[in-house]
């Protein structure tokens, strides 16, 4: 009977909350605060519309899964501790409610108090969870990191209070509200990458990242990474991929949870956004790291911390320093090309990996781009070259391959595959999953086709390994690049060879 009762005060606590209902309510409260921050003079852009959702809707998400805990332990008899004081929590200063549910107007805060509270008081006592938090790998860690790395930039209190109200009438009190929520807030996602920058910074086609992990197939138990996690796109498909499956046991939901999904991002919107969006994907307390995966030594790298498989899309045509290419035993200034062998390097033996990268990587002839080349084909078995057309990332103005490995034996075949859709990719005419259907089928058995074919890497020109792209069964010549594709070719050139210059300056000298 208590639990009983217990639920149904559950349910009516729900009820009394102002929630639209599923669907067309969820997307217009999203873009009502997207239309409230346009108005308001410290957010500009797509980026800080997102930002700043994002840092409230973290806090409305912990005051229900606080709410959901607290009445978790009722029904056992327990007693539960709430991991924010009174005066901090949702339910106090963002949307006070009377006995009965309905918002309590005396105690709501708007205007410059509402301004000042949280400019002066939530923020520093949330920063502090960082350094009160037990350990890293924490809820509460994770409130102090993500409050130390964004600020408040919601410039009038009147903003801020509409912006309360209307995300206040999201619930997130079952699978479904929190999967829908999740979905919205990845088209949030996609529309900040495309707002003035690289559209693949921050968001990675989603058919694309689940055809990757369809390839690398992960298992419960396994652990999977990724050192650019930019907005978890590939951990969080992951999740996905693997809580679908069935006869879960509550032991393999606790691994889900704790032990299989690992990140890493250096900048801090991107790591604010990884941890809210993995939040809502369903991991209460994400493995991601705010740290620039750049930075370690790869020397320094022991067994205890590889991992079973690495999916990523790292940031590519960066100029790293000097210091940081130390690191490596292949230098370059290339981003890309430090990643990839930092991710060779965190592999298990026998691990799985899916990289997105390049596609000049193939067949460049810098020193970098061979030396790597060969160390890949020579440590791992290169499996698969899966090669996308223009336009799979709006906006990037490059083309790129997926490069799919497994660590531990030399190469001696590698099919490839090159997507052939019939039409072409762009904003609003975007990769979807019926496009990499062929693929898929194809490459569970390496089968050779019209779009796909094998090389033998013992054909390959040792002085080179050039694994360039060149399907024996495409008719005519050889698709060229769009204008934007050929200018981003040329620049990238440019930029390698100022940086052959600079070294030889530097020998001469």
């Amino acid at each position: 009977m208590a639990k009983k009762r217990a639920t149904k005060a559950v349910r009516a606590k729900s009820a009394a909350a102002p929630a639209p209902a599923p669907g067309s309510g969820y997307q217009q409260v999203f873009k009502n605060v997207d239309d409230i921050l346009h108005k308001d003079a410290g957010c500009t852009s797509e980026l800080d519309y997102t930002e700043q959702s994002s840092w409230l809707l973290f806090l409305k998400y912990l005051d229900a899964l606080e709410d959901s805990r607290a009445q978790e332990a009722k029904l056992t008899g327990k007693k539960y501790t709430h991991i924010l004081e009174s005066q901090y929590r949702w339910g106090t200063w963002a949307a006070p409610r009377k006995d009965d549910g309905t918002p309590d107007h005396q105690k709501r805060q708007t205007g410059p108090d509402l301004l000042e509270f949280v400019n002066t008081k939530l923020f520093p006592y949330l920063q502090g969870f960082k350094d009160r938090a037990a350990s890293s790998n924490t809820i509460e860690y994770k409130i102090g990191e993500i409050f130390d790395e964004i600020r408040n930039r919601i410039s009038s209190g009147y903003n801020l209070r509409d912006v309360i109200d209307e995300l206040d009438k999201l619930t997130f009190k079952s699978q479904k509200q929190k999967h829908e929520l999740s979905d919205l807030y990845e088209v949030k996602i996609k529309n900040m990458g495309n707002a003035g920058r690289n559209g693949g910074e921050y968001y990675t086609p989603r058919p694309l990242i689940r055809a990757i992990i369809d390839v690398v197939d992960p298992k419960i138990g396994e652990t999977i990474y990724d050192g650019a996690c930019g907005s978890a796109g590939f951990l969080c498909e992951a999740f996905e991929h693997l809580s679908a499956k069935s006869n879960l046991t509550t032991s393999d939901l606790k691994t889900l949870q704790e032990k299989t999904f690992f990140g890493r991002e250096k900048k801090s919107l991107a790591y604010v956004i990884a941890v809210m969006n993995m939040i809502l994907h369903g991991i209460d307390a994400p493995n991601i790291l705010h740290f620039n995966t750049l930075a370690q030594n790869i020397d320094e790298i022991q067994e205890k911390d590889r991992y079973t498989l690495v999916t990523a899309n790292p940031p590519f045509g960066g100029q790293e320093r000097s210091e940081v290419q130390r690191n490596f035993p292949i230098k370059s200034s290339e981003t890309a090309y430090l990643f990839l062998q930092h991710f060779i390097k965190i592999l298990k033996v026998k691990g799985r990996a899916g990289v997105v990268i390049k596609n000049t990587f193939l067949s460049n002839t810098d020193n970098a781009s061979i030396e790597l080349r060969k160390h890949l084909l020579t440590s791992c078995n290169l499996h698969t070259i899966l090669d996308l057309p223009s336009g799979t990332f709006p906006g990037a103005g490059v083309r790129t391959v997926v490069l799919f490995f497994e660590k531990g034996t030399a190469t001696k075949k590698v099919w490839y595959y090159q997507l052939n859709p019939g039409r072409n990719f762009g904003k609003k005419n975007p990769l979807n999953d019926a496009d990499l259907a062929e693929f898929l089928n194809l490459q569970r058995t390496k089968t050779d086709s019209a779009n796909s074919w094998t090389i033998d890497v013992s054909d390959l020109n040792e002085d080179t390994w050039d694994l360039t792209v060149r399907n024996p069964n495409a008719e005519g010549p050889a698709e060229l690049g769009s204008p934007a594709e050929i200018v981003a070719e040329l620049e990238s050139l440019d930029r390698e060879s100022a940086d052959l210059v600079a070294k030889l300056r530097g020998v001469l000298a």
